[in-house]
């Protein structure tokens, strides 16, 4: 698969991942204040299952495409402290990696009953932080790439 296709289903992906944390954490959490609860519990388990189906595809997306950029990266990173762009995107890695194992925490969590309402908020703040942490980060690698 070419460069430039790979790149564009990473950059799609990402905006359909981080626009999802984004509704969750700044839109969903005043809405859920101005609705009654039985009402929100019943929006918040039907929106719930439909990220779930939704984000899994663009998990698979963002995260194929990022290992398949990655590869056409590869001598850059094999020395990570050698070029900004190879210390940034290494970086962007690091935080990739951070925000699939917090997910997977949350999963976690959610099976075995031990989320609360407000572990779930902080939880998916840290996910939007490092997210945007990302996103600064991969701007960052390409303009001082070039």
């Amino acid at each position: 698969m070419s460069y430039s296709l790979l790149h564009v289903i990473h950059l799609l992906a990402a905006i359909f991942f981080i626009g999802t944390l984004f509704v969750e954490v700044a839109v969903l959490s005043r809405v859920r204040q101005q609705i009654e609860p039985e009402l929100m519990q019943r929006v918040d388990k039907a929106v719930g299952a439909r990220l779930r189906v939704v984000l899994h595809w663009v998990v698979l997306f963002v995260y194929g495409a990022g290992i398949g950029l990655a590869w056409y990266h590869r001598q850059a990173l094999a020395d990570p402290f050698a070029s900004s762009f190879a210390t940034l995107l290494s970086l962007k890695i690091l935080l990739a990696i951070g925000v699939f194992f917090t997910f997977g925490m949350v999963a976690m969590l959610l099976r075995s009953g031990r989320m609360t309402p407000t572990r779930y908020r902080r939880v998916h703040w840290a996910i939007f932080a490092q997210m945007v942490g990302i996103v600064l980060l991969a701007k960052g690698m390409f303009y001082l790439h070039w």
